[in-house]
Order: C-alpha cells, then structure tokens, then sequence
C-alpha cells in the first residue's frame, strides 16, 4: 500500500525513544496524550495502555508538581506488569529542573522530556533551568522534545525580535515576526542544548500553532533550516469534526511534502469521549495517504436513493468496529494483516466493482433488489449471502480469509 511519498521524506536524524525509532528512515510514529491527574497512577496507567493498544506508539504524561512526578515511577511497573511496553514522556513546564532533580526514579522511568523555552524559565534564571534539565537528559541518557507552542512562546525572545524588526526601513507584519520567532526559539534551544552536551540525535523539535496556515508555514520554514527531527502536530485542534478537518488539512499538507516524523492529532474529547479517538485518526491519515499501514481500511459507499435500508450502513460499521477490535490479537499473530482491504457496498452499481476491488467484499441488496449479498473474495464471487445474520456470516469469512492468508506470516 506504501505510494512513493515515503521516497519524499526529508532527511532527519533519528532519534531512539525506548524501543521506538522516530526520524531517519523510520516509519512516521502515531503518538498520544494522557489526560488523566498523574497523580492517580491507576487511572493514568490505564490510559496509557488504552491509547496504546489503539495504536499509540508513544505516550506523553503531564509531570506537572510532586504529587505527579513521584508517581510516574508507579506508573511505568504498572505497565510493565500489564505488558506494555509503550515508551512514556514526561511533559514539563515552569518546574521540570526541580521535578527531575528532586525524583530521579521518574527521570529514570521517562523514554523523553518535553522542554517548551517559552516557561523553562524567566529572567536571569531561564538559562540556568534549562542547563539543568539538559543536563538530566543526558545523566539519563534521555532525548528531549523541544517544543514550542504559539500560546507560550519566549517572550523576551519575540519581544527583542520585534523591537529590531520595528527598525526595518520595510518591516515585516506582526505575525510573521511571530512565526519566525517559533523557528528562531526552536532551533536556537536545540543549538544551544547540543554545546551543553545533548547529543543531535538526542533532539526532536515541534513548533506548533493552532491555525492550518501557519502551521504549514511554519513547518516548511524550519524543514528547511535544520534536520533534527520533526513532531508534527495542530496543537488546540478543537472538537469533532473540526478537529479533524483542520489537523488533517495542515498534517496532510505537510506529511506529502515529506515534513514529520512523528505526529499527534489534538483532538477534545466530546464530553466522556474516548481519548483514543485521536489515535485512530493519526493512523487513518497515514494510512489513507498511503504511508503507513496499522488496520484494515472498510470502503463504503455513502448512500443515495437507491439505499433507503440502513443494512450497509450497520454492517460497516460492525465490521469497521469489529476489526479494530481484534487487531491487537491478529498483529501478534499475522504479519501483514494490516494491509488487508474490505467493502461493504450497499447496490448493485457500483457494489459489485468496488467489491471486487478489495480483498473480500460484500455488495448488499439496494432499494428494489433481489434480497441477496453476493461476496468477493480476492476479486471473484465466493458466495452469496441470505438472511438476518449476514453480519455475523461476513465476520466469520473476514476470520478465515485472516487465517488462511496470513497464517504463513506469523510476527516472531
């Protein structure tokens, strides 16, 4: 399924977060945020096991006082207990320098630190506590997230970067001193964390903004000027579907100009929404650019007037729902799995085709049509199926097309 955009890939430095490789030539990573009370190892640890077994390959944490900080030890045994393995980042702002210093269990269990210049520090101490966070990274041997964000950008930095701009005979539009500024704050961080000592493949930068514009200038921008490694992210992306539109819309923009090494997708939760949510719309936006595969895709027709039932509609979602579900079971077990390709059509005109396209797929009778569901499988008719329980009669055959076709590739 991989296009040749994986062959556009601007060159970074790869950087080892645990188990996980973010840059160089590794796949582009799917990661996550927590956004339970660290304090609360419980809830947190199973938080993080949730987003990582839907797909979060790595998992960020608030680490934002004591209370937190001394339970991140807590956390990780509790997940190792689980089984899982999912690398944790540790998000620090205003306090990290003492947090780290004062726990060194939870600088120890941490795979990064996330640093943002923008509240390391102010006045004549912003310098020192930076030094001392660097200076833990590498005690323990940690790379670092140097993230800035628009909301909380260095503002002596823009401040200073303003002022000489004023002084332009053609000075530049607030916001442009602004964007250049994140750039400069990024890269100067980074610059300055590798003279401390920080090894260059120890270093990830991100420099996020919530608008789908200026994320995208921004981006290209510092693409150009550096190959640290890049998290890709909108940040405040919103709820729903706005959410998704826009992180889409910039992510997608840049991922096919071969920007980003890892990404997050910023998501709200709807009110007791699943956290999850985001993860699996990371995932979808690499996978139906074609970079990376993670589950099996459903295709589905929209509905028209020749769809008055809802039979498709119920039966796509059942199976989209029903694949993700088992996903965990079948990577373990069957290599390649993911880029397996499912239809459910709901008439005859284009049913039949898209069907065939994929490798098993079900065209479902329309408004008028005989009460049959013919099947493809690897672009033949393999059977026709009659019935109030074609849901559970489709799962089964997409069980044994798993088992049969994959049983040979089994992940060691």
């Amino acid at each position: 399924m991989l296009t040749d955009i994986t062959q556009k890939r601007r060159h970074s430095v790869s950087v080892k977060i645990g188990s996980v490789t973010i840059g160089g030539n590794a796949p582009i990573v799917v990661q996550s945020m927590t956004n339970t009370d660290t304090a609360d190892a419980e809830a947190t640890a199973k938080q993080v096991q949730q987003l990582a077994a839907a797909g979060s390959e790595l998992v960020r944490i608030t680490v934002n006082n004591e209370d937190a900080a001394s339970q991140v030890i807590n956390i990780r045994e509790k997940l190792d207990a689980m089984g899982c393995q999912v690398p944790l980042i540790g998000d620090f702002h205003y306090n990290g320098h003492q947090l780290l210093t004062k726990y060194p269990q939870c600088a120890e269990a941490l795979a990064k630190y996330r640093i943002n210049p923008g509240n390391v520090g102010f006045g004549r101490k912003k310098d020192s506590q930076f030094l001392t966070m660097i200076e833990k990274a590498i005690e323990y041997k940690k790379p670092v997230r140097i993230g800035v964000n628009w909301g909380s950008l260095d503002q002596e930095l823009l401040t200073r970067m303003m002022d000489e701009n004023a002084k332009l005979k053609d000075p530049l539009d607030a916001e442009d001193v602004m964007k250049e500024a994140l750039i400069v704050s990024a890269i100067s961080n980074a610059q300055r964390a590798e003279e401390i000592g920080l090894p260059r493949d120890h270093i990830v930068l991100s420099c996020k903004v919530s608008g789908v514009q200026k994320l995208i200038s921004v981006y290209r921008e510092l693409a150009r000027r550096c190959d640290y490694a890049l998290h890709l992210g909108l940040t405040e992306a919103g709820m729903g579907s706005k959410g998704i539109v826009a992180s889409t819309a910039a992510m997608g923009v840049l991922l096919q100009e071969g920007i980003g090494d890892t990404v997050r997708v910023s998501l709200t939760p709807e009110p007791g929404g699943d956290r999850t949510k985001e993860v699996v719309v990371a995932q979808e936006i690499l996978q139906t650019m074609g970079l990376r595969s993670f589950t099996p895709l459903v295709t589905a027709c929209p509905g028209c007037g020749r769809t008055t039932s809802t039979v498709f509609q119920e039966l796509a979602d059942n199976i989209q729902a029903y694949v993700r579900s088992q996903m965990p079971i079948w990577r373990e077990q069957y290599e390649g799995v993911e880029d397996m390709t499912l239809a459910v059509m709901g008439c005859v005109v284009n049913g039949p085709g898209e069907s065939k396209h994929a490798d098993i797929g079900i065209s479902l009778p329309g408004t008028g049509e005989a009460p049959t569901a013919p099947v493809f499988i690897d672009g033949k008719k393999a059977m026709t199926l009659r019935g109030n329980n074609i849901a559970g009669e489709f799962r089964e055959i997409v069980d044994n097309y798993v088992k049969q076709r994959f049983s040979g590739r089994t992940s060691v």
